[in-house]
């Protein structure tokens, strides 16, 4: 193949990829949409969990376990709107005849946002994960066979309603669907023998499982002259989101598991911190009150020399391409494409309004 093809491929390539860019953070508009912990996010973003911890007793295998989870994710931009996404975590269980501990399972994945509306504070992201066979531990009951998982999150903010339902405008929903397809047969866990009081390795079958969430979530920025009701001047950051998320986990042939989890999050420059009750909703969903704590890092605005999709440092050069004939219902889109290449980028700090 010459040279010269090859060249080509590249920026039509980079064309494909580089469509409108994505604002950081999952911002659309004035909505800042929180960070979620019981499940995904619309946001697709250079972002780092570390960690996710909870705490929760419940019923399992004919008794109850307290358990003690410490849960990371790491999520790299690939383009502006496609990122990797990588997650695992820590368990300990207590049982009444003993303590069993060891590794979650792994997933990794491709996360993209595939719609954004500024005006009205809306996305959409969809995702497709690997959950990695075996890579969980069989004493905390997370060996399992490869699992497909493919999802849908999205976001909506209510900061676009008129006047006369003003009061409703700090509100947004976010949402996810996930649903975990088992590939292969089961793995195998830990059951413990409440006669004998040890522990029985036994096979754990393989279950199609949806695991499907809500949040309401409140702007406190809403409240202040930050908001004007027109482009933002700035990103929604700096401010209180209080949020109740309602997890839940339906097993084929099984009881869902059901969660409401109130709880707040305040967002920095660089950093969320988050903080929720767990209140089971059902007997499977837990045997009292639990808690939950996240920090979520902005990869892009913490180490922006490594993360992150901006402007171009100066003296970068910039390269266009233009379709001819651009087809009417992409004509919105037919303006140049901008393909940059460039030196380390350096971030400029000044914000400047959304479309």
């Amino acid at each position: 193949m010459k040279p010269t093809l090859i060249y080509r491929g590249l920026l039509l390539f980079a064309a494909v990829v580089w469509t409108e860019s994505a604002q950081a953070h999952g911002i659309a508009g004035n909505r800042y949409f929180a960070g979620t912990m019981t499940f995904d996010d619309p946001a697709v973003a250079d972002e780092a969990i570390v960690p996710n911890f909870s705490y929760l007793g419940y019923p399992t295998q004919g008794s109850s376990v307290t358990e003690n989870r410490i849960n990371w994710a790491f999520a790299r931009l690939l383009t502006p709107t496609l990122a990797a996404t990588l997650d695992s975590g820590w368990i300990h269980q207590s049982w009444a005849i003993g303590h069993t501990s060891g590794f979650d399972k792994t997933n990794l994945g491709l996360k993209y946002e595939a719609y954004r509306d500024n005006k009205h504070e809306a996305l959409v992201s969809m995702s497709l994960a690997w959950g990695i066979a075996h890579s969980g531990s069989i004493g905390v009951g997370a060996d399992a066979p490869n699992t497909i998982q493919a999802g849908v999150t999205f976001g909506k903010g209510f900061g676009d309603l008129p006047d006369s339902l003003s009061w409703l405008r700090p509100f947004a929903v976010t949402g996810s669907i996930v649903d975990e397809e088992p590939v292969g047969s089961g793995g195998r866990a830990l059951v413990p023998n409440l006669a004998t009081g040890s522990f029985q390795n036994l096979s754990s079958p393989a279950v199609e499982t949806l695991h499907w969430g809500l949040s309401i979530q409140y702007s406190t920025l809403y409240l202040t002259n930050r908001f004007t009701g027109s482009s933002p001047k700035g990103e929604p950051l700096n401010q209180w989101v209080p949020l109740v998320e309602f997890r839940f986990d339906s097993p084929r042939g099984q009881k869902t598991v059901a969660t409401a989890n109130p709880g707040f999050a305040y967002v920095a420059v660089t950093w969320q911190v988050a903080a929720e009750v767990i209140l089971p909703m059902n007997h499977a969903g837990g045997n009292g009150p639990g808690f939950r704590a996240q920090l979520l890092l902005f990869l892009d605005d913490l180490m922006p020399s490594l993360f992150g999709w901006g402007d171009p440092a100066p003296g970068g050069v910039a390269l266009y391409l233009a379709a001819k004939r651009p087809l009417n219902r992409a004509r919105k889109r037919s303006r140049p494409i901008r393909v940059t290449i460039a030196p380390p980028r350096i971030r400029q700090r000044t914000l400047r309004p959304l479309p």
